[in-house]
Parts: structure tokens; sequence; C-alpha cells
């Protein structure tokens, strides 16, 4: 199965005015890259997050939020004790400077980090991972639908590289009969001051140097191999891109071979094609 390595999900988890909601967004990247945002209060859930990420991630760039929510009627709430301990420190930092301080006003008070709280949802470590999971989960299952999307692009890019090879290799004969008629004119005097076996041989010479049949039967093996690949349950860009760049290599030395213009015109159609294919597959894991 195909996947693609954009995707979201949003999970929500609590009961009441509290809830916790993990959020995940997903884009292309060459390697698994993982990029954490959590509260302070759960930076120790750091390494398990990750490695369940890595569990059913293999590529991409992976940005995960917990965040907590009020809903409802949900109050904020003051720390008391964090506002007598600034009270006390205040008080000891005027009696050292020897004059007092300016006194802060209650807005300045309250964005004074951790004076001002939500209400804490009661979730325990295990039960955010079990979030987790299934925001992964559905983080996975929207890779998987842009995924068949993506193949089913690629399946008809194929078709079509398919359809060039198919119908070029129908008129190889006659491309060959034409290249031996173009020799002929071109060098028609010079043949009559060659010996007979010496011309066949220079015009074998000719058509093998013009030949591009090996070059068609590899990219069509290459084709194969690309749909086969595309059916594996595992993640494939990488090897996608590999076949990407042989077709390219095989489509080059086609054009660079090409003494027909049907030929030439074939080899730019594959180049084209080729060429739409690798932006699609930069987005597969």
């Amino acid at each position: 199965m195909l996947r693609s390595m954009t995707g979201y999900a949003r999970v929500v988890g609590g009961e009441k005015g509290d809830s916790h909601v993990w959020e995940i967004r997903a884009v292309n990247h060459r390697y698994l890259e993982t990029v954490l945002h959590l509260p302070e209060t759960h930076l120790g859930l750091e390494g398990e997050i990750r490695q369940r990420v890595g569990q059913v991630i293999k590529r991409g760039r992976v940005e995960i939020w917990l965040r907590q929510e009020s809903r409802g009627e949900a109050s904020l709430q003051v720390d008391s004790g964090l506002l007598q301990g600034l009270r006390h420190a205040a008080g000891q930092a005027a009696e050292l400077w020897g004059t007092p301080l300016p006194l802060p006003s209650a807005l300045d008070l309250l964005r004074w980090p951790g004076v001002l709280q939500a209400p804490t949802a009661d979730l325990s470590a295990e039960q955010l991972l079990a979030l987790l999971d299934a925001a992964l989960a559905e983080l996975q299952a929207t890779r998987a639908r842009e995924g068949e999307a993506l193949a089913s692009i690629l399946r008809h890019k194929l078709d079509n590289m398919g359809e060039i090879l198919t119908a070029l290799q129908r008129q190889l004969p006659l491309i060959e009969t034409r290249l031996r008629e173009r020799l002929d004119r071109r060098l028609g005097e010079l043949r009559q001051q060659v010996e007979p076996a010496r011309w066949e041989q220079e015009l074998v010479f000719y058509l093998h140097r013009q030949d591009v049949a090996e070059e068609m039967e590899r990219l069509a093996t290459h084709l194969q191999e690309f749909r086969q690949t595309l059916e594996r349950d595992e993640p494939v860009g990488r090897r996608l891109d590999f076949l990407v760049q042989e077709c390219n290599r095989e489509a080059n030395t086609l054009g660079s071979k090409a003494g027909d213009q049907q030929v030439s015109q074939a080899a730019i159609e594959l180049k084209v094609l080729i060429e739409q294919i690798r932006e699609q597959i930069q987005n597969v894991e």
C-alpha cells in the first residue's frame, strides 16, 4: 500500500470542561524528523512519543502538539501559593536593594509564568499515549488515502509510457527501413565505389548505432518493476526514486541515439512523463 508523506490528525480526550488535544501534521522530508511541542508538565513523555512515531512512520517531517483546552464553563485558576512566593521574593529584593520596588499591577502578576492556570484534566500518561496512538492511526489512514490517489496517478503515467513503447516497438522495422533509405540517398554515389560486403558491413554498423531496442527493453523492465513496487506494503519512496532515475537514463540514451524523428519524439514524450512521475513520488513515504 502506497502512503503519502503528508497528512493531518486531531484527537481530543477528556471529560466535561477539560480536555487534552493531540494534533499531528506531516509533510514530505528525506528522512524521518519528529518535532514535538509539549507542555512542560509532559516533557517526560518525549522518548515514548518518538518511539511510537518511529514504529508507524518511516519518512517525513512530523510535528506533534499536545495542548490542554477548556470547554464549557471551565474557569481559570490563580496559583495563590506562587503569588505569595513572588511577594516574599519582592520584599527580599527591596530590602537588599535598600529602596522600595514599584508595585506590579494585577495584569503583570497574571502574566508571570505559572500564575494563571487552566484546570487540569485528570489523564494519566497511559491515557495520553493511548490518545496519541489514536491520532497516529488517524494520520496513517489519511496518508494511506492520499497514497492511493498518488498510486492511481502513477499507474496512469506508467500506462501512458507503456503505450508509447508499444507503439514504437511496432514501428521499429519501418524505422530501420527509413534509416537504410536515408543512408542510401546520402551516400548513393559513394556506394558504387565500395565493395558490397564492406558497404553492408558499414550499414549494419550504422544501424546498430541507431538501434534503440535494448533501451526500450530495459525501460519496459523498469516500468514493470515500478508497478510491482507500488503493490508493496512497505515504504517504497526511495526505491521509486531510484527507478525513476533509471527510467530517465534510458530515455536520455533513447533520445541521443535517435536517428529518426519518430524515435526522437517518443523520447521527448517519455521524458515528460518521467518528470511528472518524479514530481509525484517526492511525496511518497
